[in-house]
C-alpha cells in the first residue's frame, strides 16, 4: 500500500486563514457576505464529516482493495501518466454521484446538507455531509475495477475536493473566458447553489465544467438573474443535528407515514426529490417550465431535462 498524505488534514490552516481573509474583506467593503451563526454551522459540519471520515474512509478504502486485489481488469502503475487519467476519470465519477444526488431522493438526503446555507462563502465549502461518506463511493467502485490502485483513489479524491473550496466565493467575478470554458469556477458554482429556478440542478462539475456541457446540465450565470442561495424551502436552523439528519427524518416519514402502496413507499427512496405518490409534487423542471411562462425568458435556460427539487423539509 503506496503511503500517501491526508491532505486534508493538511489543508484545514489555508482553509481558517482564507475564511479569515474573506471576512477581512467582506467587511472591509461592507458586503456582509458572512452570518455568524451559519459560519459556525457550515464549520462544526466540516469538522463532524472530517472525524466521521476516519470511519468512513475504511469503509471505502475496504470496498475498493476487495475490487483492487480480487476483480481489477489491468494493472495500472503509479506513474505521472496514470495521475492524469485519474484526474478525469474521478472528475467523471464526481459529476455522476454529483448530479444523481440531486436526482434520487437517497442520494440528496446527505447532499442536501451543502446546499442548505442562504450565504455563500468560503465556509459554506466546508458545509458537508456526515451520512453520504458511507454509501457514495459506490460511484468510484469502477476505478479500482479498471486498475487504479486504491491509495490513489482516495489522494484524487481528496484533490478534487481541496480543489472546490476556492470556488465557493462572490469575492471572484469572472475568470479569463478560456478558464470559464473548461474549468469550474466560482460563477459557475454559484449558479449552482441557486434556489432560482433557472439555476435549479444545474453545473454539477468538480473541477472540469466539461462534463456538463457534455451532458446537457450547464448553465451560465447571468447578471439580469442573481443568484439565491440555499433550498426552494430553505430549512430555517442553525442546528448541526437538524441541519445533518432533517431530509432523512423527512423521507423516513414519506417512506412509512399515511396511506400508500408498498411501490410508492420505495419510490420515495429512489425518486426525484419533489415527488409525491399523489401527483401534488413539483420537481426542479416543472419550476423552470412555470418560470419560464410566468417571466417569458425561457431562451435564456441551457441544457437538457433535470427532475430535481430542492426542499423535501
Amino acid at each position: 500500500m503506496p503511503e500517501f498524505p491526508n491532505i486534508i488534514l493538511y489543508a484545514i490552516p489555508f482553509f481558517v486563514i482564507s475564511i479569515g481573509l474573506e471576512i477581512y474583506g467582506s467587511i472591509k467593503e461592507n458586503k456582509k457576505s458572512y452570518n455568524t451563526k451559519d459560519a459556525v454551522t457550515s464549520i462544526t459540519m466540516g469538522l463532524g464529516n472530517v472525524m466521521l471520515g476516519f470511519i468512513s474512509k475504511g469503509l471505502v478504502l475496504f470496498a475498493f482493495m476487495l475490487i483492487y486485489e480480487n476483480f481489477r481488469i489491468f494493472s495500472i502503475p503509479l506513474a505521472w501518466w496514470s495521475f492524469v487519467l485519474l484526474l478525469f476519470a474521478d472528475d467523471f465519477a464526481y459529476y455522476w454521484f454529483h448530479r444523481i444526488s440531486h436526482e434520487n431522493r437517497l442520494f440528496w438526503a446527505s447532499h442536501v446538507v451543502h446546499h442548505s446555507s442562504e450565504h455563500y462563502n468560503l465556509s459554506t465549502a466546508l458545509r458537508q455531509t456526515w451520512s453520504g461518506g458511507f454509501y457514495t463511493f459506490i460511484f468510484w467502485l469502477w476505478l479500482p475495477l479498471i486498475g487504479f490502485h486504491p491509495g490513489m483513489i482516495l489522494l484524487q479524491m481528496s484533490v478534487s475536493l481541496l480543489c472546490q473550496f476556492w470556488i465557493h466565493t462572490e469575492a471572484i467575478d469572472k475568470m479569463p473566458k478560456w478558464f470559464e470554458a473548461v474549468m469550474n469556477t466560482p460563477s459557475h458554482h454559484r449558479v449552482h447553489h441557486g434556489s432560482n429556478p433557472l439555476y435549479l440542478d444545474r453545473n454539477h462539475a468538480g473541477i472540469f465544467i466539461i462534463w456538463d456541457k457534455m451532458f446537457g446540465t450547464f448553465q451560465p450565470e447571468l447578471k439580469e438573474e442573481k443568484v439565491l442561495y440555499g433550498l426552494v424551502t430553505n430549512i430555517e436552523t442553525h442546528n448541526p443535528l437538524k441541519v445533518a439528519f432533517h431530509e432523512w427524518l423527512a423521507m423516513g416519514k414519506d417512506v412509512f407515514y399515511g396511506k400508500k402502496s408498498i411501490q410508492d413507499r420505495v419510490k420515495y427512496i429512489f425518486k426525484p426529490p419533489g415527488w409525491k405518490h399523489d401527483g401534488t409534487g413539483k420537481l426542479s423542471d416543472d419550476l423552470r417550465k412555470e418560470w419560464q411562462a410566468s417571466e417569458g425568458s425561457g431562451q435564456s435556460a441551457v441544457g437538457g431535462s433535470q427532475s430535481v427539487m430542492r426542499n423535501e423539509v
